[in-house]
């Protein structure tokens, strides 16, 4: 049997597969493997996955994680799942953009994006990875993102830079103010979550053009300082995984077709696309 693990820093979607079909899908909590050592991410898998597989057999692990991009932090993942997998004589633990990448391109030449909280991108020769502007993070980067959507609109509703009756709205539909925003933005943990929450703000005022034009000229910075950097950006489509890309497709096409760039698939998220791959 094949396992397959979608892994974010909130959660695992585990995918267990018998002769290509869906045996048992499993959701444990997060793991953010730069953060754990190998023994806690051991005792995480040990704790909440391999009770609810129990009884199968699992001959091949594809571990994809945010955070695995060294040898180091990849090797702690392998040997964690090893422990606890010992009759497995596959196991492979690669990057969250691989994912991306096959599970939208297949085994297909394409440049593939994750588009959610945080952003990224790559040219996929449809083997590996050949290219990959780096994201830099919210604060130096992450063009489209979710978190980055959120701290231009709070910025922009600060500084008095939207409609007045749109900053009143926002405020107290969201009951903050100053204060609370700027301790959450720099004083708390995870800022860039916080920020990315309030995007829900921007999809239900889509139509007034003070938030149109913000979301449009973010997604053109993606495509404008990412994408445009790629071999053959201008004839192959963009392909996007993630709750923005999909929830905001109208305008993201809007901004592909003004930087020359042709969008493509879209899907929230990669494990049916990734589950096609590994049983092709």
């Amino acid at each position: 049997m094949i396992l397959i693990a979608d892994c974010g820093s909130t959660k695992i979607d585990w995918c267990l597969l018998d002769n290509g079909k869906v045996e048992k899908q499993v959701f444990t909590l997060g793991m953010n493997a730069v953060m754990l050592t190998e023994e806690e991410m051991r005792t995480c898998i040990a704790e909440e996955l391999v009770p609810e597989l129990a009884g199968f057999p699992v001959a091949e692990v594809y571990f994809y994680g945010a955070g695995c991009i060294s040898d180091e932090v990849c090797g702690n993942v392998a040997r964690a799942i090893g422990a606890n997998f010992p009759d497995a004589t596959t196991i492979e633990v690669h990057t969250d953009l691989l994912a991306a990448a096959r599970a939208l391109c297949g085994r297909q030449p394409g440049i593939a994006c994750i588009m959610g909280t945080g952003s990224n991108s790559c040219y996929y020769d449809g083997n590996v990875i050949c290219d990959n502007v780096s994201p830099l993070g919210y604060i130096l980067g992450d063009e489209g993102s979710g978190a980055v959507l959120g701290k231009i609109l709070i910025g922009d509703i600060l500084k008095n830079q939207l409609p007045a009756d749109l900053c009143a709205k926002f405020l107290k539909q969201y009951d903050l103010d100053r204060l609370t925003i700027i301790r959450r933005v720099y004083k708390e943990p995870q800022g860039n979550r916080f920020l990315a929450s309030v995007t829900p703000f921007l999809i239900e005022n889509i139509d007034r053009p003070e938030v149109h034009d913000l979301v449009l000229n973010s997604f053109k910075a993606f495509f404008k300082r990412n994408i445009l950097q790629y071999k053959d950006y201008d004839k192959l489509s963009v392909n996007f995984i993630g709750s923005i890309a999909h929830y905001y497709r109208p305008v993201l096409e809007e901004a592909a077709a003004a930087m020359g760039c042709h969008v493509g698939t879209i899907i929230k998220s990669p494990m049916e696309g990734l589950i096609k791959f590994h049983t092709a």
